[in-house]
């Protein structure tokens, strides 16, 4: 596997770009055989991980099981900041009991308005505790005031995020530079940036990359790789 945590060369093929790539497959209705397809496809092609929601984790933990691609899931998504901070904690245990070694999760956007930056940063705390695997916090940018991003971007990583992430998907916001290099100015130590929300073609991977990112969540990964995305294709 490639070491994202490296600076990203200025050029990349559309095939080099798969070791960036978190290949996900979240839709409504999904089934075991094309749950089990979509592991094997990020074997195949070199994704780093194949992101699935919690409930395939262990079948698709299977499938990749000696094969060095990442399995990961999300939590308190799509619809975010709805659960209860104990629930969201023993949620993130099983799932990395069965298998996740990564969890992207949602954040209390209505606690940190609020002014309730001890909850806020509390909740992610406890996911981070009762997983013990990388966290990515999605921060949902857009959606907060300028104070806001800057607390919320603190709280997270006194909180032990892995990484900042800009946002949940594409009906919040389409990944873009500016928002990626927001986070990497303000990332420390070990902290790194994945780009979410409508990645949809090679071009605005490499971008994404550019501006420091070191991974991409997309449902569009083998449009990307082989840089023949469709405009019209949906991408989380």
């Amino acid at each position: 596997m490639t070491d994202t945590s490296a600076a990203q060369p200025l050029t990349l093929t559309p095939a080099e770009m798969a070791p960036f790539i978190q290949h996900t497959k979240i839709e409504v209705g999904s089934t075991r055989d094309e749950m089990i397809a979509h592991a094997r496809e990020a074997v195949e092609h070199g994704f780093n991980a194949a992101m699935v929601p919690a409930s395939w984790v262990s079948l698709v933990a299977r499938e990749l099981a000696g094969t060095g691609i990442e399995v990961a899931s999300a939590l308190d998504f799509p619809t975010v900041g709805v659960m209860t901070s104990a629930g969201k904690a023993a949620e993130a245990e099983q799932i990395a009991k069965q298998g996740a070694t990564q969890l992207d999760i949602g954040v209390q956007v209505g606690w940190l308005k609020s002014g309730m930056y001890d909850e806020f940063r509390d909740d992610i705390a406890g996911v981070v505790r009762a997983s013990g695997i990388p966290v990515k916090v999605m921060l949902e940018l857009p959606l907060l005031t300028d104070a806001e991003k800057e607390a919320a971007v603190e709280l997270a990583m006194e909180a032990g995020a892995a990484y900042l992430k800009n946002a949940s998907s594409g009906q919040i916001e389409t990944a873009n530079p500016e928002s990626i290099r927001y986070l990497v100015d303000r990332a420390r130590g070990n902290v790194k940036v994945k780009a979410s929300g409508s990645i949809k073609s090679y071009r605005q991977a490499l971008e994404l990359l550019r501006a420091g990112a070191v991974l991409l969540g997309t449902s569009a990964g083998l449009s990307i790789i082989t840089d023949s995305a469709d405009e019209n294709t949906t991408s989380y």
